[in-house]
């Protein structure tokens, strides 16, 4: 069993049912994002430890894949009700590893929960097609089998949610599953993993490895490991993508975004500044659906702006397991320097910037990962700002003079994840959600992150594949479909009498 608490003591991995200690010269400190103070280590797992967690995968998938589909949701539905009994303490380690405030990661946790509870139904979501008689004597019939050897690659931001769009539905589907964590916030998979097991799974059916590009490339090429799921950057997605693409294997990659926020003359204020607030420093602005540019339109620029100033100021950003907390820190010292650079640069480059979040300070915690809430106003699509994933509490504001100029700012714009329009008009906003290029759309709803019944459909540079995460096009994605056509003869029947019909 892995450790939780304050610790340097390395890591172990999950493969075959047993926590091995890796044999990597290679480890990553864990830190605490408030304080900086480390945590916990793990390894950073070498191709030969990557490849034994897949070989241990297939052999579990033999047995797995043949247990019925009721008894591996009766698994699934022990594994929820155990969640659900640690929820609370799991917010508190993605907390205490990320730096999200306790709402956000508790929420975050709510998400992955959800997921599993969709994974229980898999007994009606694999149900095939039959079509009786579809020529003389003649039956024809469908169903879903799985793959074997599933993968994911997940993304520090995160650490149960995302893992949970993949392995519970891959798992459920009759998979075998090796997780790749973030090796940034690792801990929080981890004791999903130990979990996984107190809920009954077969050894070997859930494999953790933790580790860096070398583990992913081991998941790349590995022949074994038919399908890969990947959540982070558009770069390292697109890489993927191409790369388990060419070595045979199904990919769903998750990538960048840049999504906007449309205010329209006639929308709400109150409504539409709280949403701003929320959806753009919530989780300090680390999640790839946060509004990171705000388009105004027409007049609402200036009742909008100063109540949006106003309401930033009173942001309460501090430690993110302070309950009074509103704002955590970044996760780590060198994205926090990443995100200030960004700030750097729009400033050189002109635009005016309305709340600044460099050299912010909480007392108490002098050497956490701070950047205050950055808002950025007269922002145009040619600065860097606005053309590049910020991923941190930095909002630009773009300021346009009609509906259609706001739409085809988006539209041009190279990603494609998530976008809001907020406005009182009924036939504004169906023509904003026919008519936008993107694939998440929120009317007054400024996060739109579908449940875990519809997929996360992300367009152009935001998603790389076919099938989406989790709803149908999980299951979808985690299983391949036979088509059976069957005949069996009448032996006292008419053959010529047959073949006339």
């Amino acid at each position: 069993m892995t450790d939780t608490t304050r610790s340097s003591v390395p890591r172990k991995i999950l493969v075959g049912g047993k926590w091995i200690e890796s044999r990597s010269a290679r480890f990553e400190s864990v830190t605490d994002p408030t304080t900086n103070e480390v945590i916990g280590r793990v390894p950073l797992c070498s191709k030969s430890e990557t490849d034994a967690a897949i070989e241990a995968a297939a052999k579990a998938f033999e047995i797995w894949r043949d247990v019925p589909a009721p008894r591996r949701a009766a698994i699934l539905f022990k594994y929820q009700n155990i969640l659900l009994r640690e929820q609370n303490n799991l917010a508190h380690l993605v907390s205490q590893e990320h730096g999200k405030v306790l709402s956000d990661a508790a929420g975050s946790v709510r998400r992955g929960i959800d997921m599993v509870e969709f994974a229980t139904g898999v007994p009606s979501l694999m149900q095939g097609r039959t079509l009786e008689d579809v020529s003389s004597q003649m039956d024809c019939h469908s169903w879903r089998q799985p793959l074997g050897v599933c993968a994911a690659i997940c993304p520090f931001n995160f650490p149960v949610m995302v893992p949970m769009w993949f392995a519970p539905i891959a798992i459920a589907c009759g998979n075998a599953f090796v997780l790749k964590p973030s090796e940034k916030t690792p801990l929080t998979s981890l004791r999903m993993a130990e979990l996984f097991e107190e809920a009954g799974l077969p050894p070997g059916v859930l494999n953790v490895v933790t580790g860096d590009k070398e583990a992913v490339d081991a998941l790349i090429e590995n022949p074994t490991v038919k399908s890969l799921s990947f959540v982070g950057s558009t770069p390292v997605a697109r890489y993927i993508y191409e790369n388990g693409s060419k070595h045979g294997k199904r990919v769903q990659a998750l990538a960048g975004a840049k999504n906007h926020l449309v205010a329209m003359p006639d929308a709400n204020i109150q409504e539409t500044v709280a949403a701003l607030i929320s959806s753009a420093f919530g989780s300090a602005g680390e999640r790839c659906m946060a509004i990171s540019v705000c388009v105004t339109v027409g007049d609402v620029a200036e009742p909008l702006l100063k109540r949006l100033v106003e309401e930033t100021r009173k942001l309460r950003v501090g430690p993110g397991t302070d309950p009074a907390s509103e704002m955590g820190p970044l996760v780590t010292r060198e994205h926090m320097a990443r995100v200030l650079r960004y700030i750097d640069i729009g400033a050189r480059e002109g635009a005016s910037l309305l709340a600044d979040g460099r050299g912010y300070k909480v007392q108490g915690y002098p050497e956490g990962n701070w950047v205050g809430p950055t808002i950025f106003d007269n922002v145009n699509p040619s600065m860097t700002i606005y053309k590049e994933e910020i991923f941190g509490p930095v909002l630009c504001v773009v300021r346009v003079n009609t509906f259609d100029e706001a739409l085809n700012l988006i539209n041009a714009n190279p990603f494609g994840n998530g976008t809001a329009i907020f406005t009182s008009d009924g036939m504004t906003a169906r023509t904003f959600r026919k008519k936008v290029q993107v694939g998440m759309i929120g009317v007054n709803v400024a996060i739109p992150v579908p449940l875990a019944f519809f997929p996360f459909t992300g367009w152009k540079d935001s998603f790389f594949g076919t099938l989406h995460a989790h709803g149908q096009d999980g299951v979808l994605f985690f299983t391949e479909q036979k088509i059976v056509t069957s005949r069996w003869f009448d032996e006292k029947s008419d053959a010529k009498k047959r073949m006339s019909i």
